[in-house]
């Protein structure tokens, strides 16, 4: 099998609107064949380059043509290809879980690599380079509840607030929350603490 054929295959079984990078094609041929091939993938139309060394079979759409995948998926192929971790950024989680309405206007992440923005098509990415802690637990439930903590501040989060969480987590992931405790701020974690005693004398 040539390197384009066993990259048009590994392609095939890639779920249509999910992004893939080219460097998932590392070990089926060097590095000029697989981007030649791909370029050709993209002139045929076969896929779409929307991002550098980003790419999609698109959902179609009769209505509005070419659907693209949703910021996140290609946020998390980006840093994939790059080794690094991301998590939502805070606004975007304290909105997922029915803590605020306002509507982020750009899609942020907070990476474990450098801050930077990617033009993908008409939408940006904005990377914002974060500590470890900020990062623990990402790309679950729990790590969604923890960037919104983050967010909020010290301020606005109260026992109530952790209530609130509480009920948007499953047990597991709010004990995941719980559990990494010890890498909090010491406001965030005496929140949960307070949280817990009023949960057990209620």
């Amino acid at each position: 099998m040539t390197t384009a054929e066993a990259i048009r295959t590994q392609i095939e079984s890639i779920q249509i609107g999910e992004p893939f990078t080219s460097t998932q094609f590392s070990r089926v041929g060097r590095r000029a064949a697989v981007d030649q091939t791909l370029s050709r993938l993209v002139r045929r139309g076969q896929i779409v380059r929307i991002a550098r060394g980003v790419f999609v079979q698109p959902k179609k759409s009769k209505y509005v043509g070419q659907v693209m995948p949703e910021p996140a998926k290609v946020a998390q192929a980006i840093a994939s290809a790059h080794g690094e971790t991301i998590q939502v950024h805070g606004a975007e989680a304290a909105r997922l879980l029915g803590l605020t309405t306002q509507m982020p206007l750009q899609s942020v992440f907070y990476t474990s690599g450098p801050g930077r923005k990617m033009k993908v098509g008409n939408l940006q990415l904005v990377f914002k380079h974060a500590p470890p802690r900020k990062l623990a637990l990402a790309g679950r439930p729990s790590g969604l509840a923890l960037a919104a903590l983050w967010y909020l501040g010290e301020a606005q989060v109260t026992p109530r607030v952790i209530e609130r969480i509480r009920g948007k987590l499953s047990p597991e992931a709010f004990e995941q929350l719980r559990a990494e405790a010890h890498s909090m701020p010491g406001w965030m974690a005496d929140t949960l603490r307070r949280h817990e005693q009023g949960a057990l004398s209620a």
